[in-house]
């Protein structure tokens, strides 16, 4: 839930932020003069159409950044996730016979040192054209930060993360972080996000009804499904039900574990609420009756986890934990529909048992919200360690956490809502507390279920929650993947405001978003075209359902795991909050819906490749002429290639398959069509329709 501007980064985007020109400019250069080679300049990107490889490199004092390449893929990193005792050798791509020397050299955080590793040659891919180069960083339990030095006589190149410089970088190494584990279902699975009310009414006696309650002066609305989201009563829209619930959701679990193959399960609020969103939480230990029982939700859970109707699932329920709602007994305000608090909450009187739970300015009308003014949300004082409403939250095995992660629910992790603002005495987040919280609050989940995901909410870059493996596991990727790629093919942000980039800008930010986090952090990073704070993808896209067809394409075979807002599936419109959390159109959902055919075609393909899912990335093309972005996913047994095409032209694409050590004269299939092409020259060209992709497969 997205109320307030997170994005202080904005203007600092990729490619814009304080230190990271130093390293992009040299690629920039190296594009402008790609028709003559590039040598030591940069790597060749940009260009419309590559030019074959025939370059014979030699040790002439001259390194070719254009062959350059690691990253900390299955071919590159022998253990992204080690344990205190692994030893993690390195690999590094170079150009076959081009390089004298090359070095590691890494960061220890044990003893605040830069150290060297010499690396060896160690093979030659099977085209002839690279070379690989390995060193083995000893073990240790610490925290490392690691660069490659390249050498060829006097010439020297450096390369990590954030890309290819003449100069040592200062940021943007790759990180070593052992005994840090994100969740392997997490990386390998398909997420679907489900807003319960607006999703399948599965049992109509639990219907909330025109005027069954008053809460804050809103009486309930009950609306037929399929018509308007607003309410008839002005400001009341968050009072209006549709009837959805959890059973609805377990008797389309066909539909979504059968039909599309998804097999992540993430549920917004689920708890007692007046309200259809339910970031209000009345009472946590409680399912909202509109959606069910304890018992309802036991039986979803259960059917989500078995494999008899589609893959084995998981589910993740989202945690309200910065803040209350005012209709809790913690707090005791708006209380509606004859409930009465006894003991009496904070608001009631200064001698409740939890008035410390809340931060008063002046009792009683005086205190801490979310978002500084949504007096119904009262925030909640965390204070220091041991505090009562860190037991309550997460601190012991009757806190609301584990009361989900262990059974009879034995829920598979969190979604943190306004994750960043969790903190003591009225503070808002995002500081030395808010840190120890979500410390505190990673080990208790672990302690139960220590395969758990913990996934934060944020707008920006997260990397201070995820860079060391003590607080979150992945965050929504409105950062690294939902803005940018609104961006690129809608011409708007996430929220629907102005603000286009091309192809260029998208690959800096890209490529900026990632070099900020850990490998098996990015894996986890949800990748979501749209959810429930934001317009919908398809409106935003203008309606264009070709725009639709292209973002899955991206969703499905980019970095992190992909996460469906409901309805995006087959691209559902709706504007701004409440509008974009309209009830699903069920006669939609089946296969003869073209995006819904492709989601469950993507869905297959992501799940047979694990190059799409754990691989290595690389940028293949950067075309602004012709709007053409290329990527390459790919490990030792299988090299993709990914063209996505934002024109609305079909266009004939070539490709550098030498990139990706595909062999002249073998043959390349597009997984999406089933046409067949061959490499020829190290090259590969292809024809992609307007609007669509190609997901080029060997």
């Amino acid at each position: 839930m997205m109320r307030r501007d997170d994005r202080g980064f904005r203007g600092f985007r990729a490619g814009h932020r304080l230190g990271r020109w130093p390293l992009q400019l040299p690629v920039l250069l190296c594009a402008l003069a790609a028709a003559t080679g590039c040598g030591g300049s940069g790597p060749v990107r940009g260009q419309a159409q590559p030019q074959a490889q025939t370059q014979t490199c030699s040790n002439d004092n001259d390194v070719e950044w254009n062959y350059l390449f690691a990253d900390q893929g299955p071919m590159y990193d022998s253990n992204p996730e080690p344990t205190a005792t692994t030893p993690v050798t390195l690999t590094l791509r170079t150009c076959k016979g081009d390089i004298t020397s090359a070095n590691i050299k890494y960061y220890d955080t044990a003893d605040d040192a830069f150290h060297l590793v010499a690396m060896q040659w160690a093979s030659s891919d099977p085209t002839g054209t690279f070379d690989y180069w390995q060193g083995t960083v000893p073990a240790s339990g610490s925290e490392k930060y690691y660069r490659f030095q390249i050498n060829d006589g006097t010439a020297t190149a450096w390369l990590n993360a954030g890309g290819i410089s003449s100069s040592e970088p200062s940021a943007d190494d790759f990180f070593i972080i052992p005994g840090f584990e994100t969740p392997d279902w997490m990386k390998n699975g398909v997420l679907y996000q489900i807003f319960v009310d607006r999703f399948y009414d599965g049992d109509p006696s639990n219907d909330v009804t025109n005027g069954e309650y008053t809460y804050a002066g809103c009486a309930t609305e009950q609306h037929a499904w399929g018509t308007s989201v607003f309410a008839t009563a002005s400001g009341c829209n968050s009072e209006v039900f549709f009837g959805g619930d959890l059973a609805g959701v377990d008797q389309k679990l066909s539909y979504i574990k059968g039909t599309l193959g998804a097999d992540i399960i993430y549920l917004n609020p689920i708890f007692n609420s007046p309200t259809n969103h339910k970031y209000d939480t009345q009472n946590y230990y409680e399912v909202d009756p509109a959606f069910g029982s304890s018992a309802t939700l036991e039986q979803l859970i259960a059917d989500i986890h078995s494999n008899s109707n589609g893959p084995e699932g998981y589910v993740i329920l989202d945690g309200v934990f910065n803040h209350s709602g005012d209709s809790n007994c913690w707090f005791g305000n708006n209380l509606y529909d004859g409930i009465t608090c006894s003991p009496p909450g904070a608001y009631q009187s200064q001698s409740s048992p939890y008035y410390d739970y809340y931060d008063f300015q002046s009792w009683p009308n005086s205190y801490s919200t979310f978002d500084g003014d949504v007096p119904s949300m009262p925030k909640l004082d965390y204070g220091a360690s041991g505090s009562p409403v860190r037991e309550q939250i997460y601190g012991t095995s009757t806190s609301v956490m584990q009361t989900y992660l262990s059974a009879p629910y034995d829920i598979d992790g969190w979604r943190l809502d306004a994750a960043q603002y969790l903190d003591a005495g009225g503070n808002d987040g995002s500081d030395a507390t808010n840190h120890q919280i979500m410390q505190e609050m990673r080990a208790a989940v672990l302690s139960v279920n220590p395969n758990a995901e913990i996934l934060g909410e944020y707008w920006g870059d997260a990397s201070a929650w995820l860079d060391d493996g003590t607080e979150w596991d992945g965050a929504m990727n409105y950062n690294g993947f939902t803005d940018p790629v609104s961006e690129w093919l809608c011409g708007v942000d996430e929220n629907g405001n102005s603000a286009a980039i091309n192809e260029s800008q998208l690959d800096s930010w890209l490529l900026a978003a990632r070099a900020d986090l850990p490998i098996d952090v990015q894996e986890t990073m949800t990748n979501e075209l749209g959810t429930h704070d934001t317009e919908r993808f398809a409106t935003r896209c203008g309606g264009d359902i070709r725009k639709t067809y292209l973002g899955l394409i991206f969703q499905f075979t980019y970095v992190g795991t992909p996460g469906i807002y409901y309805g995006d599936e087959y691209g559902m419109q709706g504007g701004a909050d409440p509008d974009d959390r309209r009830t699903f159109d069920w006669s939609q959902a089946t296969t003869g819906n073209a995006a819904v055919a492709l989601t469950q075609q993507l869905i297959s393909i992501r799940s047979r490749y694990p190059e799409l899912r754990t691989g290595s990335y690389e940028t293949l093309l950067v075309d602004t002429t012709n709007h053409v972005y290329a990527f390459g996913r790919w490990d030792a047994d299988h090299r993709i290639a990914v063209v996505l095409n934002d024109s609305s032209d079909t266009e004939s694409v070539t490709l550098p398959a030498w990139q990706l050590s595909m062999l002249n004269g073998s043959q390349v299939t597009d997984l999406l069509t089933g046409d067949t092409y061959q490499v020829i020259n190290g090259n590969l060209t292809v024809s992609v329709a307007g609007l669509y992709g190609a997901i080029l497969e060997q």
